[in-house]
């Protein structure tokens, strides 16, 4: 029980705070014409946060931790892309047209790269979830996977769920505006405190 609730309450910790990956999980669910529609980009969010925390357990988080410049290098991909991902959020005007809305293929196309170009959340996963799961080994290990793993899926599908229902409440898209230009500003934000990081 102790390796399950540490995995559920990590989890949530790294997933909470709004990021690039939540903001296209949650937009996907308000724009897509239907709710089932808006699931190839929940469910390949999920999938890669899966497989990113299947590698940080099983020892890429040795990996990375031992080699400087793969982490830099990361970093720095990864400021690129925030800054590219703020602007195109800022500029995105709130949709609810099938013909503005993200075909299947650009869906899973945007959702790999929002969870694999995002240097934050690749560091948190293999910094804070692979080094806690030292703690464990055998059963207790998996356990601690399995859980961390579940709170991705409960949580991508609900993000979806929440937009498809601000959607509905926010007929003239002011709300969507409103929380583009606001996950613009934080996407921003994550860059240029990525970017102190680095120069320190």
């Amino acid at each position: 029980m102790d390796a399950i609730l540490h995995g559920i309450i990590l989890a949530f910790g790294l997933i909470l705070p709004l990021g690039v990956q939540n903001v296209f999980v949650f937009s996907q669910g308000a724009t897509q014409p239907k709710l089932l529609q808006a699931f190839p980009a929940t469910i390949t969010a999920a999938l890669c946060d899966t497989l990113l925390i299947l590698l940080a357990v099983f020892g890429l988080s040795i990996i990375v931790l031992q080699f400087e410049w793969l982490r830099l290098g990361l970093i720095i991909a990864g400021i690129l892309f925030l800054l590219y991902m703020g602007y195109a959020i800022w500029r995105s005007e709130p949709t609810t047209e099938t013909k503005k809305a993200l075909p299947i293929q650009q869906q899973i196309i945007f959702a790999l790269s929002v969870s694999f170009l995002n240097p934050h959340a690749i560091l948190d996963t293999v910094g804070v979830i692979g080094t806690s799961a030292l703690k464990y080994v055998g059963v207790e290990q998996i356990l601690f996977t399995v859980a961390c793993i579940a709170v991705s899926w409960i949580w991508f599908f609900g993000l979806t769920l929440v937009g498809a229902v601000m959607k509905k409440l926010d007929g003239k898209g002011g709300l969507m505006k409103l929380f583009n230009k606001c996950s613009a500003l934080f996407i921003w934000g994550t860059a240029i405190y990525l970017f102190i990081g680095l120069v320190k």
